[in-house]
């Protein structure tokens, strides 16, 4: 068994941008803020599949060149293989959660 609070966690760039509540043996999971003007770029997973639960905001989810305008509530599944990025051009934050599986924290491909 594993307990996290959210609280404990640290954003990777202070108040925004993805933060990881647990990390292995099995997934990835966590939140992500995006102030307005930030994306994620452009990356995909060799192996990984990736979810993202879309919490508030209205971004662009942007898979293998397909552009979407996200509402709160949307999920999206990421397969690998699918360049995919989430892009705020919105004027209030977005804020998601994301699950990565299986745990392979190498396998970031970045395509910008």
């Amino acid at each position: 068994m594993q307990r996290v609070n959210e609280a404990d966690c640290a954003f990777r760039h202070g108040d925004h941008g993805p933060k990881y509540l647990m990390r292995g043996p099995h997934l990835d999971w966590g939140l992500i803020v995006f102030r307005p003007g930030q994306e994620l770029g452009p990356h995909l997973h060799e192996q990984v599949e990736e979810t993202f639960y879309f919490l508030a905001g209205s971004p662009l989810m942007v898979v293998e060149g397909e552009e979407m305008r996200v509402t709160p509530g949307d999920v999206f599944r990421v397969e690998p293989g699918e360049c995919h990025d989430i892009v705020n051009d919105t004027n209030a934050d977005t804020r998601l959660i994301f699950i990565k599986t299986p745990f392979l924290p190498d396998d970031k491909v970045d395509m910008s």
